[in-house]
């Protein structure tokens, strides 16, 4: 299996830890946030992988060769203007179109304990187009799932009223985690261009009645990094071995 890494977002939220450096090359725990995702990459087997950088991609390309690519195979898909997740995606298609295999794609800025393989056989059985690894947390922006764990919709935080793109009697709020397998058929059913991100994507895919769906993982742990106290509790986490490859 093939993966891409999105990391060419600003890090704005992770300042002033990323005024000199890319969000990717932050470090927790002693290692960058691109090496803890290469690493949990690698353990599952996976050593094909293109990156997505803009800001100081100079450095990500400079750190990678500094390392011998960690003993993988990796592409550097440069955006000269950000594209967002879904335009970033498409940008890199020409990476996954010579193979029929699914393939993951995970946010260089979140930590987790999810088994990719499990991801994987789920999604597989299901002959999805995409699967999302989602957990019932609290977050800012909720994805909906019906009965059958198929996309329905969005909605703002708690409180925000539901966006249903097909029928759902009695929706699930979950949370994505930055983590989920796709069918190389979605490049196909992409007709966004330019910068978009995926989730709009997905619900007017979801629309079509493709099977965009949820694959639970509640289970395991998930950490975002995306603020400096978040780098500081993972960094507790990692020492007391939550996390582990």
């Amino acid at each position: 299996m093939k993966a891409m890494v999105l990391a060419a977002g600003l890090g704005t939220r992770l300042r002033p830890l990323t005024d000199d450096r890319p969000k990717a090359l932050v470090e927790v725990a002693g290692r960058t946030l691109l090496e803890l995702t290469l690493a949990r990459l690698r353990a599952f087997g996976i050593l094909d992988v293109i990156i997505n950088t803009h800001h100081f991609a100079d450095k990500i390309a400079a750190y990678l060769q500094s390392h011998q690519n960690f003993g993988m195979h990796i592409e550097l898909s440069y955006e000269e203007v950000l594209l967002d997740t879904g335009g970033g995606l498409k940008k890199a298609a020409s990476f996954f179109r010579d193979s029929d295999e699914p393939f993951l794609v995970h946010n260089v800025d979140v930590l987790s304990t999810i088994d990719f393989n499990q991801l994987l056989q789920f999604h597989k059985e299901r002959n999805a187009l995409a699967t999302l690894a989602v957990q019932n947390r609290p977050t800012s922006r909720y994805l909906l799932f019906n009965e059958n764990g198929q996309l329905c919709g969005r909605r703002a935080g708690l409180a925000g009223e539901p966006e249903l793109v097909r029928p759902a009697s009695a929706p699930q709020a979950l949370a994505f985690c930055g983590i989920q397998v796709l069918s190389p058929r979605i490049f196909s059913v992409m007709q966004e261009e330019g910068a978009f991100s995926v989730i709009p994507l997905y619900l007017r895919l979801a629309e079509r009645n493709e099977a965009v769906l949820a694959f639970r993982a509640d289970q395991y742990h998930w950490r975002d990094l995306g603020r400096p106290e978040h780098i500081e509790r993972a960094a507790l986490e990692i020492e007391a071995g939550e996390y582990c490859e």
